[in-house]
């Protein structure tokens, strides 16, 4: 018998196990999306968009369509939906693994300002010695912006996947619609165009975004770098294919 596989996406780890997954006649996989942005990549195989209704929507779901097997390989910083599938998965009886790729870390020439959360990302952009020609480049999404909307003297750049439905809360800013992967020599251009003086940044990982922080080192340019939250107890993969080698073993 096939073994039904759900996989909570939204990073490009989730395309890469599903596009494994779909060559595997054994396996019978859906990929579920938060529907929150309006572009997504493109996913091989069957795809469900929007929320569960929670632990109790979720451990429905996972009775309703007969899953043997969770593959949470959501964003880092989604904790909620990673706390509600462990749950869920827990009230089942359904194995879970959590697809956690590493984080970035500092080498020579980095300058991070470590912060706990977006409230303080916020308090180190207030305190930062800013000219008077240079800007912030926000780099944590759409749903973190009202954070800094206190801060309205500073100059911001905003680069988000999707243009956002309402304007941005910050007194002064530029917009930026675009998708990853970035090129280093476009992200050096970037910064120099709008005098970037200062990067905040959550510790996403992989590689898709990671030429900001290159560019950031060559320009000397200090990067606030808020930290993920703690992963959900439980199996952990770091990659598609290590994961796909965890849902062999537990076959």
């Amino acid at each position: 018998m096939r073994r039904r596989v759900l996989i909570l996406g939204g990073t490009g780890e989730a395309v890469d196990l599903a596009r494994l997954l779909e060559s595997r006649a054994e396996f019978d996989v859906i990929t579920s999306l938060a529907g929150r942005t309006r572009r997504p990549a493109a996913v091989p195989g069957r795809v469900r968009t929007g929320g569960f209704g929670g632990v109790e929507g979720l451990t429905a779901y996972l009775a309703a369509e007969q899953l043997d097997v969770v593959v949470d390989a959501t964003h880092p910083y989604a904790a909620t939906i990673s706390n509600h599938a462990r749950l869920a998965c827990d009230v089942a009886g359904v194995p879970r693994v959590q697809l956690w790729r590493p984080g970035w870390s500092p080498v020579d020439g980095d300058e991070w300002i470590g912060v706990p959360r977006l409230d303080a990302a916020a308090d180190a952009v207030a305190d930062a010695k800013l000219s008077a020609d240079g800007c912030v480049f926000l780099s944590t999404g759409v749903r973190d912006v009202q954070v800094f909307s206190r801060l309205r003297e500073v100059r911001f750049l905003v680069r988000l996947v999707d243009a956002p439905h309402t304007p941005l809360p910050l007194s002064k800013r530029e917009l930026i619609v675009d998708r990853g992967p970035f090129a280093i020599e476009n992200e050096r251009a970037l910064f120099r165009e709008h005098g970037v003086e200062l990067l905040v940044s959550k510790n996403s990982g992989g590689e898709a975004t990671y030429s900001k922080l290159v560019a950031a080192r060559e320009l000397r340019v200090p990067v606030v770098m808020v930290d993920r939250p703690d992963p959900e107890p439980g199996a952990r993969a770091q990659t598609a294919e290590e994961a796909f080698r965890w849902l062999a073993r537990t076959g």
